[in-house]
């Protein structure tokens, strides 16, 4: 994973550097069920993707419900190698399958953020805040990323 730091965007006027991870692994016999979480559209993924679509979140490119491996994410970005995971009650009792799924997506050398869906319907500003933080902190020295 060499990115020879390269700049994907700015934040404040901070850099955000590159960590793209390649050839990511990909279960092609979950397209039909990403295609469908995508267009079921759960409240909170919906708000939190208003936010970000289209590059409006400092012209960093999201994608929704993105299939790595045999796991489908919430939101990924591909030129941070960053999954964002908004925690509903699809969650609650699944502790064990979501460590399972962190630690398999961290040993792919991704970074998992994830925010809790009571946040995004009530403190959106906050929770915006917080993954620029995130990003800013992760991704803004260089050293980090190669």
């Amino acid at each position: 994973m060499e990115n020879n730091g390269e700049i994907t965007a700015y934040i404040n006027t901070q850099p955000i550097y590159r960590n793209y991870i390649e050839n990511l692994p990909y279960n092609i016999k979950l397209k039909a069920r990403s295609r469908a979480l995508r267009k079921a559209g759960v409240l909170s993924e919906v708000i939190f993707w208003l936010q970000v679509h289209k590059g409006m979140f400092w012209k960093i490119d999201f994608d929704r419900q993105r299939i790595i491996g045999n796991f489908i994410v919430d939101f990924y970005v591909k030129t941070l190698g960053l999954v964002v995971e908004i925690e509903g009650s699809s969650h609650d009792n699944k502790e064990a399958y979501d460590q399972k799924r962190e630690d398999y997506l961290v040993s792919l050398g991704l970074k998992v953020y994830s925010i809790s869906d009571l946040r995004v319907k009530h403190d959106l500003n906050n929770v915006m805040m917080e993954l620029e933080k995130y990003i800013i902190v992760e991704f803004g020295n260089k050293a980090t990323t190669i």
